[in-house]
């Protein structure tokens, strides 16, 4: 069966986080909701933010930094983002820099779908929004707390 090279370059893309996440052994789930602006000339970048909710009744508002590199081009604007984070332990574990690999390709109305990963905690990401963008990336997805702003 021949598949168009894009979608060959998601499924690869897609695949790779899996080899790397281990069991988890705490039971503590949780979701993120998001909005990410990123660009990308052959080097990627983004920013966003959004909020962490866990069944335990821990929550965060968070920041989110994207940073990678390959064969890519283009800008977009996820809107509407999730996240389903594997079980872990309480929120702690979920601040850090992910490894990424993301297959994308879209025009004015878009959507992604990439899993990252960070030791044995994996964030499977799905999102709809605008842009223009075509390529193969990895690099970095950085959460961290946001800071309260000065008053």
């Amino acid at each position: 069966m021949n598949q168009p090279p894009i979608k060959r370059m998601l499924i690869v893309a897609l695949s790779l986080p899996a080899l790397f996440v281990g069991p988890a052994h705490a039971a503590t789930k949780c979701t993120l909701k998001f909005k990410l602006q990123s660009w990308s000339a052959f080097y990627k970048a983004g920013s966003g933010s959004g909020t962490i909710t866990c069944d335990n009744g821990q929550s965060a508002a968070i920041a989110i930094t994207t940073t990678g590199g390959g064969l890519t081009a283009g800008a977009s604007k996820i809107r509407d983002g999730s996240g389903t984070f594997s079980a872990v332990a309480g929120i702690d574990e979920l601040f850090g820099t992910y490894a990424a690999a993301e297959a994308h390709a879209g025009a004015v109305e878009s959507s992604t779908a990439q899993v990252v990963t960070k030791g044995s905690v994996s964030l499977a990401l799905s999102g709809t929004g605008q842009g223009v963008d075509l390529g193969v990336a990895f690099g970095k997805f950085t959460i961290r707390r946001r800071r309260a702003s000065p008053r």
